[in-house]
């Protein structure tokens, strides 16, 4: 995959590691501030038009009931005792719901699906304060049988809200992960799979036409990918000098190999990884135009941590070397496998290098002082290691651009840079050591291609994801193949996918609950005592300035425009791996080309069936893809304490992150520019370590958890739960709607803080929670349940916690 089309311009702390075709469920986010960590990647194609924002808090929410005075006596009489009846049949529903559903636990979510209520909102159960719709008898019936009611909710609200269903819900095989998002994830693949495989002829567009195609050609069922064999990527490598590592030695070609050159090919032409990284982005400071931005990268492995500490991971990096030995054996029955293993050795020596001049994630948060503005001609005596006029001409030339030395270029790790250079420098003045970069890049070439080869090669790398991930990662082909057509056609993919499966009343209500929790959001702001006047005017005008993009860009329903989206990218039924080499290269073009044009502040950076939420610092903008607004996060037919609860607090969660400690670094218009008074900061900061301390004292299997590493994220759950359960609140007020979910005796405040917990139930590989612990922003699950629950007193209130108890303790974490 592409790395710099791929490349985020917010969340630099990301990107130390590389795409890597090793794990298919831990592929790093090119999205800036994700309310979950993707599991597919997305290449970003340029897409225009945007959604629009709520304007009304309450508007069309409030449901209008009859008064219980305005009933006679005899009236009052039979409606109690009818109500003790239906109460009765509301009890028993999802007593007996909840069995089926626990008897069918493995079959998808879809099962509980139930449409949209029918009949008025003035119904007996409404007037009995029991909802009994089929949406909330088959919600009642799934939250139950998720819980574990011998817990006690003050002592362990995750436990208490998901322990029976991590109880009866183990991880499938070949999956590192498995939880609420997963399984609406399988979802969507469904009805992915069904909009792909309809017959060609009912297909409105030419892009809807080349997704089928993709697809068609990932299924393979011809096997043209075993008959073709090697022979397309060996083909490939030509484009780089070969590799080295697979063929007879031949000093006379490895002293006519450059490079400069080879680099250059393989950045600027094929859109292949390794040593760092670069894209056309929006400027920080100027979020207005594009600029060249260039960052740390090159690494193979997930994270910096298993090349530095070889002790603990002796047994992953033996696994890596068996990987990528068996590779090149697969390759090649000309070089004897031992002196391929040498070679790759070499390759790991030089990653560990890398590794060891690249900045944790944890260290790379202060976006100011990430940002280095520099020239061409300033990098050039930064890091000589390349002549980089020539380097940025190779890329640019494609699409009629000119590089000069005067032009601006934005580095995040000039250190990494400058010392990448001195090793570089040092190895390409040896045969050896042009040798090792030769293998090197060679290896990330052949690594980027590997699903898209025979099985074997797919295979190859099993035991090493085993070791990384607890899971092999396979899946039905299918499913790969949708995942792998929405990642490369997404938006042609999304227009069918919404069609069938996106109501046009869910947007209405989407917005008027982003609106509620924006105000409840900045209603805060006046009981923020470490926030001065003037940086709480400017937050205010900050928070109105946010804008909202929900379900999916409205061009995807227009056939030309979609078309023209992806204008002369070739796709075949049959050329899976060609396919792939078009499309990385038409990504490449896509984005060099925007250098001269202004930013268009409403495209969109997710596709619409994505399970995920994401905020955008340079645009000031948060987005909901039609993906997430489903059962069981969202429902026109639910309660809204459950819709709050579940999708309320997505909403908080990336209104907050235009606040945590990388978004309030941005002003309005999304510049990286400052706006807040220092001693608001040091406030702010002073606070921030409360949370870094507590989230760091959490341990899983031993483990501690990474506070710093996942501030923005900590700080973002704890205020978007906040912000959505005020914002439910308010609504509540202005309601006469008491109703409850039958066979649970909560209130509907207590309904709230259930739906969010059970968003989160999970699990997870111990293997995969060491990977996340390592390298991913957002805390485990159970964390992102029991650490913001435990630093609102409303959670305590609603659920009695005594002062104390782990729900509630004495000292508590506030930032918004």
């Amino acid at each position: 995959m592409n790395s710099y089309v791929q490349m985020t311009c917010y969340d630099h702390g990301g990107v130390e590691e590389d795409d890597s075709s090793i794990l298919t469920a831990s592929v790093p986010t090119t999205e800036t501030a994700n309310f979950i960590s993707p599991t597919v990647h997305i290449r970003t194609f340029p897409v225009v038009e945007g959604g629009g924002t709520g304007s009304s808090v309450l508007s069309g929410w409030a449901r209008i009931r009859n008064g219980w005075r305005s009933h006679t006596a005899l009236e009052r009489s039979l409606l109690l005792v009818t109500c003790g009846l239906v109460t009765m049949m509301a009890l028993i529903l999802p007593v007996l719901l909840s069995a089926y559903v626990n008897l069918k636990s493995k079959q998808d979510l879809r099962l509980l699906h139930i449409s949209h209520r029918s009949g008025t909102s003035n119904s007996l159960d409404d007037r009995c304060g029991l909802c009994t719709s089929a949406a909330c008898v088959s919600a009642s019936a799934l939250m139950m049988s998720a819980m574990d009611t011998s817990v006690d909710p003050c002592q362990d609200f995750f436990q208490y809200a998901c322990g029976r269903w991590i109880r009866t819900n183990p991880i499938p095989s070949g999956k590192p992960i498995w939880g609420t998002f997963d399984r609406l994830w399988q979802d969507n693949q469904i009805v992915m799979k069904t909009i792909l495989e309809q017959p060609a002829e009912s297909l409105v567009s030419e892009a809807e036409k080349r997704a089928q195609r993709y697809y068609q050609s990932c299924l393979d069922v011809n096997e043209t990918m075993e008959a073709l064999g090697s022979k397309p990527i060996l083909e490939l490598l030509t484009q780089i000098g070969g590799w080295s590592a697979i063929e007879p030695r031949n000093p006379e070609a490895e002293k006519r190999w450059v490079f400069q050159e080879a680099l250059q090919t393989a950045h600027n032409v094929m859109n292949m990884g390794g040593f760092f990284t670069w894209a056309v982005a929006e400027d920080d400071k100027n979020s207005s135009r594009h600029i060249i931005q260039m960052d740390q990268s090159g690494l193979t492995l997930p994270n910096r941590d298993y090349y530095i500490n070889k002790t603990e991971n002796d047994e992953i990096l033996v696994a890596y070397l068996d990987y990528m030995t068996k590779v090149g054996v697969l390759l090649s029955s000309a070089v004897d496998p031992q002196q391929i293993r040498m070679e790759m050795k070499d390759v790991i020596e030089l990653e560990t290098r890398i590794a060891q001049i690249t900045v944790a994630s944890a260290e790379r948060r202060d976006e100011e002082k990430l940002y280095h503005a520099l020239t061409v001609a300033d990098l050039q005596n930064l890091a000589p290691f390349l002549d980089w006029n020539a380097y940025f001409q190779s890329a640019f030339s494609q699409v009629n651009i000119s590089i000069t030395p005067s032009h601006p270029v934005v580095v995040f790790s000039p250190d990494f840079l400058h010392n990448l250079s001195a090793v570089i420098e040092e190895l390409v003045v040896t045969d050896k050591g042009k040798r090792m970069l030769h293998n090197y890049m060679g290896w990330h070439v052949v690594r980027s291609y590997l699903s898209y080869l025979p099985k074997a090669f797919r295979d190859a790398g099993k035991i090493l994801r085993k070791l990384l991930m607890g899971s092999d990662g396979n899946e039905e082909t299918w499913r790969s193949c949708v995942t792998d057509t929405n990642s490369v056609l997404g938006f042609a993919v999304g227009a069918m996918f919404v069609k069938q499966n996106f109501h046009g009343e869910s947007k209405p209500l989407a917005e008027n609950m982003i609106a509620a929790v924006k105000e409840a959001f900045k209603n805060n702001f006046d009981n923020l005592d470490w926030m001065d006047e003037e940086t709480r005017l400017a937050a205010r005008d900050k928070a109105d300035a946010i804008t909202d993009m929900i379900g999916y860009p409205k061009f995807i329903l227009n056939p030309q425009e979609l078309d023209e989206l992806y204008g002369d990218l070739k796709i075949e039924s049959n050329e899976y791996f060609l396919n792939n080499v078009r499309s990385n290269q038409f990504a490449l073009r896509q984005n060099l080309i925007k250098l001269n044009e202004p930013v268009n502040k409403t495209l969109w950076g997710m596709t619409p069936s994505m399970v995920n939420a994401y905020y955008t610092p340079n645009k000031n903008q948060i987005v909901f893809p039609a993906g997430i607004l489903q059962q069981p996060f969202f429902d026109n037919s639910f309660p809204y304490a459950l819709n709050f609860g579940a999708m309320g607090v997505v909403m908080g969660h990336e209104l907050t992150h235009a606040f945590d400690d990388q978004g309030r670094e941005f002003d309005r218009n999304g510049d990286l520019a400052p706006w807040w008074n220092n001693a608001t900061i040091e406030r702010f900061q002073k606070r921030t370590e409360c949370l870094i301390q507590q989230y760091s004292s959490y341990t899983i299997n031993g483990q501690p958890l990474n506070g710093k590493q996942t501030l923005g994220e900590n700080i973002a759950d704890n205020g978007g739960l906040k912000a959505a359960y005020h914002a439910f609140d308010n609504w509540a007020a202005n309601s006469d709607d008491e109703l409850v979910l039958p066979g649970l005796n909560l209130t509907r405040n207590q309904l709230f803080f259930l739906a969010f917990a059970q968003v989160w139930c999970s699990s997870s590989t111990k293997e995969a929670l060491h990977l996340q612990i390592l390298n991913d922003p957002h805390s485990p699950a159970r964390y992102r349940v029991i650490g913001p629950v435990s630093n609102m007193p409303e959670f305590s209130s609603v659920f009695q916690c005594q002062l104390g108890t782990p729900m509630n303790p004495k000292n508590k974490c506030e930032i918004w």
